[in-house]
């Protein structure tokens, strides 16, 4: 089967979000190396695998290749410059991005500041893990993958004869980046629970600081714009729904704590304080949902199965740890 007809599959059965939303999300993988990464890891199969803490690192790594390479060449028509791209492992090259067709003055400064933390954040892990750190793998920003993700979530596409590039407009480029800064939000926080030193605290807050911005500038911006362009807003909570696909619908008590539906798109929704927006995809407690590194795999490789490669990265992630290259069977 080709594999976008395997994406196609394996978002096609979308769910809808619904309550109660998950709160507390712990991971069974301890030491101050984690905190440093800030990441959810965990399922039965990664404790058992004990990941070291260049295994952490280096998972959070891949993350942040992808996400800068996509701004970097949304926002400028460029890539990581060469020296940031060597490693341990294959190094692969980006395929299919190209400067993005941005003209809301707004949208080209918000690709602008994000593309510049990204780029940092690739920098600063790369310095903490010297010779340890992976190379870039191989990474897919095409329009095929995501027109693929596109379809397979219920986005109507026939005004663009099919297809969905990410680079064409401001609106098209905000919904690609939706589909990651959420996953990546997501990853980071997972870990917090079992931070103790104050230094590792203080850098794991600011790395999750900054992803959680980076969500709430696409967040909002969608939902601003939405209101002229009201399928903003629904293509977002299609995406949402998506990812909850991906990422399973198995709840469990934990460690870690599973919650089945907890993504959250940005349409208006009911509190007791009546019509509100939803930039915050928070559970009735307040509180932000976690994902471990197998759901985070599940949504970068587009499949709900157990896989190694697919989606963004054709050949996989890069890590020494195979249990943090691998996507859950959900």
């Amino acid at each position: 089967m080709p594999a976008t007809e395997k994406m196609l599959d394996a978002l096609d059965a979308r769910v809808q979000r619904r309550s109660p939303r998950r709160d507390f999300f712990r991971m069974a993988l301890a030491g101050a190396a984690v905190g440093v990464g800030g990441l959810a890891l965990t399922s039965p199969a990664l404790a058992q695998s004990a990941p070291s803490e260049s295994d952490v690192l280096n998972f959070a790594l891949n993350l942040e290749y992808l996400e800068a390479q996509f701004y970097s060449f949304a926002a400028n028509g460029t890539g990581l410059p060469a020296d940031q791209l060597t490693g341990t492992q294959t190094q692969g090259a980006v395929s299919g991005a190209r400067k993005a067709n941005l003209t809301d003055p707004a949208v080209i400064q918000y690709a602008r500041e994000i593309a510049g933390d990204e780029v940092a954040h690739v920098g600063s892990l790369r310095r903490v893990l010297s010779t340890a750190a992976v190379s870039q793998p191989a990474i897919d920003l095409s329009p095929a993958v995501f027109t693929a993700a596109a379809t397979a979530a219920g986005i109507d596409l026939s005004a663009t004869g099919g297809v969905f590039d990410p680079y064409a407009n401001d609106d098209s480029f905000l919904i690609a980046a939706y589909i990651f800064e959420d996953v990546g939000v997501t990853a980071y926080k997972g870990g917090s629970p079992l931070l103790s030193n104050p230094d590792i605290v203080d850098a794991a807050a600011g790395l999750l600081a900054a992803e959680a911005f980076h969500a709430g500038i696409i967040r909002g911006a969608l939902y601003r714009r939405g209101v002229a362009v009201p399928t903003l807003r629904s293509n977002a909570d299609k995406i949402s729904d998506a990812r909850d696909t991906l990422d399973g619908t198995a709840t469990a008590s934990g460690p870690p704590q599973r919650v089945a539906d907890d993504d959250q798109g940005i349409s208006p929704v009911q509190t007791q304080f009546g019509t509100t927006s939803n930039f915050v995809p928070t559970d009735d407690n307040g509180i932000v949902f976690s994902r471990t590194a197998e759901q985070v795999h599940n949504i970068a490789y587009l499949t709900r199965a157990q896989a190694t490669s697919g989606g963004f990265f054709p050949n996989g992630t890069n890590n020494p740890n195979a249990a943090l290259r691998r996507s859950g069977a959900n």
